[in-house]
């Protein structure tokens, strides 16, 4: 064996079959936490792509308003700011690999037991614990990636957002044919989604026990001393820009489908259109992220990504049925906003505290931005029996989202601007 990999030989004897032994458990464990954030990634979606394509046979059996289902389309966004907030602190008391562990038994418990509600009000509260454990997985993933990962942050950023769009698009391509399959039973429909969770309950158990993780330990190790972070106009120009593209992003997976139902599509081709949609952006998500971060600044991405879904919605407007597959690629590549902020997250922070607190600073702040938004739109449907009014907000949305994100995506460092405002330099 070449001498090189005896670089975690035993200080006592050296000796090379002693000092190759820890290496391979390592290695094996590397692999298996790897696979369970991308396993957790993956369900980060479905509780509410799933539902999008089930939508209406969901509120014919729940006697269901359009505007509650524009309710329901707003509760992922409440739940992600409310439990993102308070996924810091979990993670100071215990660990973030045992909050994620424990959101993922949320999320599995959530989406099996919601499959039985037997109305309204109790579809939406458990829809909102299985949200919960989705919210202090958003925030506390990144985290995860850059503490244990600190070499490969990028790659591992571009697993965990290919993993999530491809729990994204699979949902969405699946549900309809699979409720079919199962009976026709929307409930069987989306109870069959606490499988994915269960799967990654599984594979972050044997994680949780191999690491130890102590509440104390965390704390210290990723959060030094508290920034104050809201004296960063950085900080603040990434919640305005996360949460306009969350504001879309949502309306898209609760209404898409719905969209194209309206102008004389299937069930299953809508499905498989907002499948279409969440699909483009898996390899986008691989390669965005490596890209941006090569960059000094990301405002070419903002622009771009923005251009696309202004004309993904004015299709969809104006021709829905005409180029179905079309203004769902482009509404897809628009809402590649999502790996590319939180590129800029990670990028936007000097240390792995920086980060940790950015991130729940941009997603709490940007998830409460984006609340009125699915409720509108439902509303604005509602009022008018038509989508040309709630295209055209979702295309105006993405005007003050290009300009947050044109100030978010500029080379700068919130450490700079929170600690010492007075000496920013600006352009």
């Amino acid at each position: 064996m070449p001498p090189a990999a005896d670089t975690t030989a035993s200080p006592r004897t050296g000796a090379r079959p002693q000092t190759e032994r820890p290496s391979a458990p390592a290695k094996y464990l590397g692999v298996l936490f790897a696979v369970a954030i991308a396993a957790a990634a993956v369900n980060l979606r479905p509780v509410v792509t799933s539902l999008g394509p089930l939508l209406d046979s969901v509120r014919a059996d729940l006697g269901m308003s359009s505007t509650l289902a524009g309710l329901l389309a707003a509760v992922p966004s409440l739940c992600f700011a409310l439990f993102g907030f308070l996924a810091p602190a979990a993670a100071r008391r215990i660990g973030p690999i045992a909050v994620i562990t424990a959101g993922m038994g949320a999320v599995t418990a959530g989406v099996l037991a919601r499959s039985f509600a037997g109305g309204t009000a109790v579809f939406l509260l458990l829809t909102a614990l299985a949200l919960a454990g989705v919210a202090v997985s958003n925030v506390l993933l990144p985290v995860v990636i850059k503490r244990y990962f600190p070499e490969k942050v990028g790659p591992m950023i571009g697993l965990y957002s290919m993993a999530l769009s491809a729990g994204t698009a699979l949902a969405a391509l699946v549900s309809v044919p699979l409720t079919s399959a199962l009976g026709g039973d929307w409930r069987y429909g989306l109870g069959v989604w606490a499988g994915l969770g269960a799967l990654a309950l599984v594979l972050w158990l044997p994680v949780l026990i191999a690491k130890r993780e102590r509440g104390e330990r965390a704390g210290s190790a990723g959060a030094p001393a508290k920034l104050p972070i809201a004296r960063s106009r950085t900080a603040w120009a990434m919640a305005g820009y996360f949460g306009l593209q969350a504001t879309g992003a949502y309306v898209v997976m609760g209404f898409l489908s719905k969209i194209f139902q309206d102008s004389g599509i299937d069930k299953g081709t809508s499905g498989a259109l907002l499948a279409v949609t969440m699909v483009i952006g898996v390899p986008v998500s691989f390669v965005l992220p490596n890209l941006a971060a090569r960059r000094g600044d990301q405002r070419l991405f903002v622009v771009v990504l923005a251009s696309f879904g202004i004309a993904g919605y004015a299709g969809l407007a104006f021709a829905p049925a005409g180029a179905p597959w079309v203004w769902a690629v482009l509404v897809g590549l628009s809402n590649c906003a999502f790996p590319l902020v939180l590129t800029m997250i990670g990028l936007r922070a000097r240390t792995a505290g920086g980060v940790a607190q950015l991130s729940v600073f941009a997603q709490g702040v940007g998830y409460l931005i984006s609340i009125p938004g699915p409720i509108l739109v439902g509303w604005i449907y509602q009022a008018t029996g038509r989508w040309y009014g709630p295209l055209g907000f979702l295309a105006l949305l993405l005007v003050p989202q290009m300009l947050f994100g044109l100030r978010a995506a500029r080379a700068r460092h919130i450490e700079d601007e929170a600690v010492h405002p007075a000496e920013r330099v600006e352009d």
